[in-house]
């Protein structure tokens, strides 16, 4: 059991009520306060917590959390302002993975989430430590505490023993566990918003008399935008900004301001900050660039300090487009549409071409934050808040990087299937790659992990602004396609054919029409039309005629989506047909979507009113719409999956691999790869098979395992040992195909000869039975987690670079999905006749090494290669893993950035 106790940072977490406390292991020096916290309880609340009255029990609570810390021990209390409100401990005694568990919660502050909240930090680092679970006394007429336990999402058992009851929590994390907390952060984090995102006042600091500043900016922008409440502007050097109420400080306004808008130069960002705190301020709006380290610090700690959630610093702001409020506090060129697109940035520039295209477009904005530097406020809190105000419909992302992807992951998972959620994937080239230490590091770019984080979560990623607007236009206006295949309809041959080429190249399909369709098209259509795909109209094609074929092709079965590319032609305006007005011109509702694609068109995207009052997209160019077409598929198939689950696995000794992992980093303090012995070991932990193998260090020693170790055919493969040693086939470290004991000796004192003073041993291994070589291995990315990638293997995997990955921990539909992406996956599914290998023993092996990278933190990458497939089964025939020193993260654990 490893004692973390005194090494846990502090971390700030919100109440039910949306409000922030401090989470941190109890010091020496909290002695007095803790003593106070229980001094201050009423007599009734004394005598439920100590089953009686006592003087003495004040003192020896505060002793006992105070005490020297010590194994199977941890105090954690809640502290707000400088104040412990409330404390949550248990004890092992030292021996066995049950502990005793107590919890006080400060008079006054009960229903607020203290204790549940406590309770959840003291589970984590329950589990980290090895406790299995809880035991807590409580009287029965102790409504409250009970009912903190049975809300908890862990399974609890009770034991009435008179006026008392014996709680058992067992601490098996799971998803009901999971989704309880989810709930109640997702409840928290909507409450702790609401300051920034429907404030009843506002204060804006740093507004100048003169025009051009950027705080004045913003006060004209909230005045001119029509904000429904309270607004003030704090500037001690005048009266009235703008006609709105001027006053020179925070203290002096009249009434405290929910969210404070800070426009003051850098320097005096940290006392505006501190100002703000001590009024009582809740959020705060920071456009102010350039912080330098101390100041953010500064920053940051009075925002925790007094509660205060904060957007930015070096933001563009925020907009809430309700009527009901009409707040934009941006400074932004215009002020955005109101309509149902919820957007987050990070950039102020691409916030600015999204507000601008999405107001075009008629799509409008339900809320709008510019997150800048990102301290506080992510794109995570504003999915849940986009979740839950009731008027958003799509959610734009642009995130340049991601504070906690597992639980951005979580959460965009969850909303992706209430609404569309878009990103623009920045940062695609970032040449911030681990070095490759192995084939797992060298596969593992930043691209592949932001791609399996997106894949995974149900988010469709577009690589610009532009693609971004192009796929929000349809989803926004029309219903998803039921699969890939599109009919393509045009008035000019040319426009088809570059049609029908955008849609195979963005992966969709462009069938052939059935003779039955064939025939009806050329019913409606004027001679010397072609009924093929692209159907080709002619010129010659009249409002009419075109309507009714897109009607036939859209309600056709062969068909999950209609394009039509349309020119302008001379024969149409001599007529005066309107080809536009076919494709907006309904007859009833759609069961599928139609696009326009009209080359002529100035704007790359725009949604063309149709007669219903909905809108049909129209793209300059046939890629656009091909691609936005895909991406809408993709969302398709990813609503029809389910979330999936994460298997469940025996044959798992996770203690027995937690200990060696310790036992390996207290003999390396930094870390390192493991010997052959060692890693063979881990693996057995989990269930992963392996081809038998032996260790020698001497010639002899390496005959003698030979013969133990050589099969039918008496064949033997030696590799050459020495730490650090990664890549055997390129240092030429291995001989192959060995057969009798002198080849035995031979290959010894070869490898003897040339690696004097390095080789430690070899690891001699039965000759292998042919199948398909593949890779699979896990890197622990810092920010995102474990990362499990599959593919190709051999000496030629980095080569060819046939991989796909899944961040960790995999469900099944994740493993499926790594099995069958590789170009490879024709070979693991029986190409040419062969016999498929065994998928089973596939699926298990990448489950088994999710399991470990899940369990071990410290596991900072494993390489598998290669892992040989066959039909009667799948065996690892090297294993490379690598250790750091690390700490447990709980990705689950609620806390603030």
């Amino acid at each position: 059991m490893t004692d973390h106790t005194t090494s846990a940072p502090p971390v700030h977490a919100l109440l039910a009520d949306g409000t922030t406390v401090c989470i941190r292991p109890v010091a020496a020096a909290d002695h007095e306060q803790l003593r106070g916290l229980y001094e201050e309880m009423s007599p009734e609340n004394l005598r439920l917590r100590f089953f009686g009255l006592s003087r003495r029990s004040a003192e020896m609570a505060a002793d006992r959390a105070c005490a020297a810390p010590h194994r199977g021990h941890r105090a954690l209390l809640a502290e707000r302002a400088g104040q412990v409100i409330g404390l949550a401990e248990y004890d092992t005694g030292g021996v066995g993975t049950e502990a005793d568990m107590s919890i006080a919660v400060a008079d006054g502050l009960h229903h607020r989430g203290v204790g549940t909240l406590l309770v959840e930090h003291l589970v984590s680092a329950a589990r980290a430590e090895g406790v299995t679970s809880f035991a807590a006394d409580a009287l029965s007429e102790n409504r409250e505490v009970l009912r903190l336990f049975a809300d908890l999402g862990l399974r609890v058992g009770r034991r009435f023993e008179g006026p008392e009851v014996r709680c058992t929590i067992v601490l098996e994390e799971d998803d009901t566990y999971f989704s309880a907390v989810e709930e109640r952060g997702r409840a928290a984090d909507v409450l702790s918003l609401r300051p920034l995102l429907r404030p009843q006042a506002i204060a804006v600091i740093g507004a100048g008399r003169k025009p051009g500043s950027v705080g004045r900016a913003i006060l004209h922008h909230l005045k001119a935008g029509g904000y429904t409440r309270r607004m003030f502007a704090v500037n001690p050097a005048a009266t009235s900004l703008l006609g709105v109420p001027c006053h020179p400080s925070v203290s002096a306004l009249p009434r405290t301001p929910d969210l404070a808008v800070v426009a003051v130069p850098a320097a005096g960002v940290p006392a505006t900050a501190e100002e703000c705190g001590k009024a009582g301020v809740r959020a705060l709006l920071v456009v102010t660039a350039g912080l330098d380290a101390d100041q953010a610090q500064a920053l940051l700690a009075a925002c925790r300090t007094y509660g205060m959630r904060l957007v930015g610093p070096n933001c563009l702001g925020l907009s809430n487009t309700d009527p009901e409020l009409s707040l934009d506090a941006t400074f932004a060129a215009n002020h955005p549409r109101p309509g149902t697109a919820g957007v987050a940035v990070q950039s102020g520039g691409v916030g600015i071409a999204l507000l601008d295209g999405l107001s075009r477009l008629g799509i409008g904005v339900s809320s709008f934050a510019s997150l800048g530097d990102k301290y506080d406020v992510s794109g995570n809190d504003m999915l849940q808040w986009w979740e839950s105000d009731g008027r958003t419909r799509l959610a734009l992302l642009h995130l340049e990087s991601f504070g906690n992807p597992r639980a951005f992951s979580h959460t965009a998972r969850r909303v992706a299937r209430r609404m569309p959620v878009l990103t623009v994937d920045a940062g695609r080239t970032d040449a911030g790659r681990r070095a490759a230490a192995s084939h797992t590091a060298a596969a593992a770019t930043r691209t592949m992990t932001r791609a399996a984080l997106f894949t995974q979560a149900g988010i469709t990623a577009t690589r610009s602004v532009g693609e971004l607007l192009d796929a929000a236009a349809l989803l926004h206006s029309q219903p998803l396609p039921a699969g890939p295949r599109i009919a393509i309809v045009t008035n000019a041959g040319g426009a088809g054919v570059l049609a029908a080429d955008a849609c195979a190249e963005a992966g969709l399909t462009v069938p052939a029409p059935t003779p039955h369709l064939v025939d009806d098209l050329l019913a409606l259509l004027p001679d010397g039309a072609a009924a093929g795909n692209p159907v080709d109209a002619t010129a010659a094609v009249t409002e009419d005629q075109l309507a009714q074929c897109v009607d036939r092709l859209m309600r056709h079965g062969d068909a999950d989506a209609v394009l039509v590319a349309l020119v302008p032609t001379a024969v149409a305006a001599a007529t005066g047909d309107d080809l536009v007005r076919a494709v907006t011109r309904l007859s009833g509702p759609r069961p599928k979507p139609v696009v326009a694609v009209r080359l002529e068109q100035a704007l790359p995207v725009e949604l063309l009113p149709a007669t219903d009052g909905s809108s049909v997209p129209s793209y300059a160019e046939p890629q656009a719409a091909a691609r936005a077409l895909a991406h809408a598929m993709r969302r398709t198939e990813w609503l029809a999956r389910p979330a999936g689950t994460v298997p469940g696995l025996d044959g798992v000794d996770t203690a027995r691999a937690r200990s060696a992992v310790e036992t390996y980093l207290d003999a390396h303090p930094d870390g390192g790869w493991l010997g052959p012995r060692e890693c063979a070991a881990l693996l057995d932990c989990y269930g992963i098979p392996q081809l038998p193998w032996a260790w020698a260090e001497t010639e002899d020693d390496a005959v003698l395992a030979a013969d133990r170790l050589r099969g039918a055919d008496g064949r033997v493969v030696m590799k050459g040992h020495w730490p650090g040693l990664l890549h055997k086939t390129a240092e030429h470290a291995v001989h192959l195909d060995l057969r009798g004991d002198s080849q035995v000796r031979a290959a010894f004192r070869d490898l003897e000869t040339r690696f004097a003073g390095l080789l430690t041993g070899v690891v001699l291994q039965p000759l292998a039975d042919r199948g398909t070589e593949l890779f699979a291995g896990v890197v622990q990315d810092e920010v995102f987690g474990p990362l499990v990638l599959f593919g190709l293997g051999g000496t030629a995997t980095e080569v060819l670079a046939d991989h796909a990955a899944r961040l960790a921990p995999l469900t099944d539909h994740d493993v499926h999905d790594l099995i069958t992406a590789p170009r490879c996956a024709p070979l693991l599914f029986g190409a040419n006749g062969a016999r498929p290998v065994d998928l089973d023993g596939l699926e298990q092996l990448l489950l088994r090494l999710s399991r470990m990278a899940g369990d071990l933190p410290q596991l900072a990458e494993a390489d598998f290669n290669p892992v040989l497939a066959t039909p009667g089964g799948v065996t690892v025939l090297d294993a490379r893993v690598r250790l750091l020193p690390r700490r447990p993260h709980d990705p689950y654990l609620r806390r603030l950035r």
